[in-house]
């Protein structure tokens, strides 16, 4: 059987061989060639058959349960801004595939992803013919081309987002300069496990030998979990809140301006992304640099705060329009929930809170619901795109369950803005929450983005 790699492909025909593959996060396989294994042989051995390109380049490797993609982010602009070549791998993407691979900060042309699907293809292709290990999944497969990409276009540092976990991601085949361990809470526990304890000893699983770890501040359990693997191999730690601190100065519907006092500098920041919780992530990202800077590489405070000023990361309290206020976040658990909803009220004034609120099935809804519907005063149940979402009249169900006053439901979120624009008035705020594919979506019926669409992945409703 063959996935029918076309020679000389276009964007679209490159797109739809990435569908064919499995993608845990979304689907089940369209072609039955995949197999689950739970080691990182497959990801190794399809490096192995390009040079092992991921070895050849600086990393920077950034895992946690929330914040790692905002780290991150801050961590390659400043990059980009003190003149080195970046490239950023991050998921999931938003309106395009191509935002998930990245150079210099923007995300690359269809002409480079195209160029890379056909060029490994065959690579994957003879991987799963000659071993016993199965068609890599979409996940590796995008992995596999960002590594390839960076190499290939020689980029000076790579900024790499762990997908799931970090002990068998499959972005964990780096020797990194530096790792970084963001906040850590209850998600995705059918997989990474029950208790925070659990969980952070799998996001520890990216911590290496002998080289520098930053943590972000962590819940107790967390920090015993982190500090005893770093002791284990021998890793110097260094941990935000203690080594280094934030202060937050002033803030405005155009972002904040923060201190954070660091090991080697102060820096003065201005940051375009609203959330007490970023505060966080602009220490993590500074002592992260910092690191860096200790190995040698230029950086320099004027880079880092030039580069941070610049940083794009939306869907994070993105604000898209203010007449009427309109916010996209894409919180999808109960602490990004309740850390969101308590950054809205201290960043932003408003009247009443008008939600359109979208969630998938595999969260924990009733929570999330138990602590946004409350501070509504009305909520617009919708669905977005993504195949796991739940249907908008469930949705109704919990927050009419939980007493928020008007509940109504939209079968897109487009038309859920429309409702919430009837309902709220000049003063109130529409908030975008649930996940990130509801948020991305209100910003492209906001801002008149055309998105990527995958017919086949759509619910059945939707069809």
């Amino acid at each position: 059987m063959s996935f029918n790699c076309v020679k000389g492909m276009n964007y679209t025909e490159a797109v739809d061989y990435l569908l064919k593959l499995v993608d845990h996060e979304r689907q089940e396989p369209r072609l039955p060639r995949q197999k689950r294994i739970y080691d990182l042989r497959r990801m190794t051995g399809f490096l192995e058959a390009m040079g092992e390109p991921h070895l050849k380049i600086p990393t920077v490797h950034v895992a946690g349960t929330k914040g790692k993609g905002s780290t991150a982010a801050m961590v390659d602009s400043a990059l980009h801004a003190a003149g080195y070549r970046t490239g950023f791998y991050s998921s999931p993407h938003m309106h395009t595939f191509r935002e998930r691979i990245r150079l210099n900060t923007g995300p690359v042309d269809e002409e480079t992803f195209s160029s890379l699907v056909e060029r490994l293809a065959p690579l994957a292709e003879g991987l799963s013919e000659e071993t016993d290990l199965g068609y890599a999944t979409l996940f590796e497969f995008m992995t596999g081309m960002a590594f390839h990409c960076f190499a290939e276009q020689s980029v000076d540092f790579q900024t790499i987002e762990v997908g799931l976990g970090g002990r068998l991601d499959a972005t964990n085949v780096v020797q990194p300069a530096v790792c970084a361990i963001t906040s850590i809470s209850l998600d995705h526990m059918a997989i990474l496990g029950d208790t925070i304890a659990e969980i952070a000893s799998e996001k520890a699983g990216i911590i290496k030998k002998e080289r520098p770890v930053v943590s972000a501040p962590q819940l107790p359990e967390a920090t015993d979990v982190i500090a005893g693997v770093c002791r284990e191999k021998a890793a110097p730690l260094v941990q935000v809140g203690v080594d280094v601190n934030w202060q937050r100065q002033g803030t405005d519907l155009s972002g904040q301006t923060l201190e954070v006092e660091g090991r080697l500098n102060r820096y003065q920041l201005r940051l375009p992304l609203l959330g007490n919780h970023q505060g966080e992530n602009a220490a993590t990202a500074v002592a992260v640099l910092e690191c860096l800077e200790e190995e040698g590489h230029q950086i320099g405070a004027d880079a880092i705060a030039e580069g941070f000023s610049r940083v794009s990361w939306p869907c994070r309290l993105e604000v898209l329009s203010r007449e009427p206020l309109i916010v996209a976040d894409g919180a999808h658990n109960v602490y990004s929930m309740q850390t969101m909803l308590a950054s809205l009220r201290h960043s932003i004034d408003f009247g009443r809170l008008v939600v359109i609120a979208g969630f998938s099935r595999d969260k924990s809804v009733a929570g999330m619901v138990e602590v946004l519907g409350p501070q509504a005063s009305a909520a617009v149940a919708a669905r977005s795109r993504h195949p796991r979402s739940m249907a908008p009249g469930a949705v109704a169900a919990e927050f009419a369950a939980c007493g928020t006053g008007e509940v109504c439901q939209a079968e897109s979120v487009a038309r859920a803005l429309e409702m919430a624009r009837s309902i709220a008035g000049p003063e109130d705020l529409i908030l975008a929450t649930g996940s990130l594919f509801v948020a991305a979506e209100l910003r492209e019926a906001v801002l008149g983005i055309e998105p990527e669409i995958y017919p086949d992945l759509l619910p059945a409703d939707l069809r």
